[in-house]
């Protein structure tokens, strides 16, 4: 069985670790200093508890040069979705499953749009990493993965289980998919802007105020939307994730440091839309939206 997981970041290194143990797995991307640090060295994975592994898998920039797949693991960043779904094209097998672990609520339609639906499914991981270099990832936190429904989603699981990644399977995929929206929301553009990591966002009261009125629009979004949110306190729900990941620096945290764009537009950006479209206010995510873009340019 052979796993390929696009990108190469920090998530990206941590999947492909973790489950190069029981498969075959290839690593894609478009990053050539990551690609030719795994090549040459391995991933490099500093565990948790202190331990560091040495992975051996193999890293390439060309679809054309990777076997084909039994799965495909998603982990670029949402504004490479398009150029993602090309390659999950070429890559998979016609029983194959292609599956996103990204942020954002749009990358599952984008994914289907160009490889099918049938060989397509939804996922949403809470696992917390930190990128220390090309190829060297720390993993903070091992939290639970989701995969919604689809043809080998139990299999995958069932291997994502065994690698150490508690993956489990739903039928409320979409729930899952805006719970994670919500945290991210309000998580990722607050660590950028005031430069922290997760569990520092709960140092103050003013912090888990702002936290709060975040997650709280977010939360009203999704309602408004018809999602049953797998909570009722949307402040405690993301109160719960920055104490599980408390030392994870979020990958917007990542991207501003290393002055790489962001995925704004497809965490804030996407609910300040759909808050439009559905009647919703959302003026602290619009805030925090327009704020991101213009550090960024």
């Amino acid at each position: 069985m052979r796993v390929v997981v696009l990108g190469t970041g920090a998530l990206g290194c941590v999947f492909a670790a973790r489950l190069a143990a029981q498969v075959e797995v290839w690593m894609l991307g478009a990053w050539a200093e990551g690609i030719a640090a795994v090549n040459a060295r391995g991933i490099l994975l500093h565990e948790p508890d202190g331990r560091l592994a040495r992975v051996t898998v193999m890293a390439c920039s060309d679809p054309n040069q990777v076997p084909a797949a039994d799965f495909v693991l998603v982990l670029v960043k949402s504004y490479q979705t398009d150029r993602a779904a090309v390659w999950a094209g070429r890559l998979l097998k016609p029983d194959g499953l292609a599956v996103t672990l990204q942020n954002g609520l749009d990358n599952g339609p984008r994914l289907a749009a160009v490889i099918g639906a049938e060989r397509t499914a939804v996922g949403v991981t809470y696992t917390g990493a930190t990128r220390l270099g090309p190829g060297e990832v720390q993993l903070v936190a091992v939290q639970p993965t989701f995969i919604g429904p689809g043809r080998g989603a139990t299999q995958l699981a069932a291997l994502l289980t065994a690698a150490g990644l508690p993956t489990h399977v739903t039928d409320d995929i979409g729930g899952r998919l805006w719970a994670k929206a919500v945290a991210n929301a309000a998580i990722n553009p607050l660590t950028a802007l005031w430069r922290v990591t997760n569990g520092a966002l709960l140092a103050s009261p003013e912090r888990r105020a702002l936290l709060a009125l975040l997650a709280d629009e977010a939360a009203a979004v999704a309602r408004a939307a018809g999602v049953a949110l797998p909570f009722e306190d949307a402040a405690g729900h993301v109160e719960a994730v920055c104490r599980a990941t408390a030392a994870n620096r979020s990958s917007m945290l990542q991207d501003v440091l290393a002055g790489r764009p962001t995925e704004i537009d497809s965490i804030n950006g996407i609910l300040v839309a759909e808050g439009r479209r559905l009647g919703v206010p959302t003026p602290f995510n619009e805030a925090v939206w327009r704020l991101l873009r213009g550090l960024t340019g």
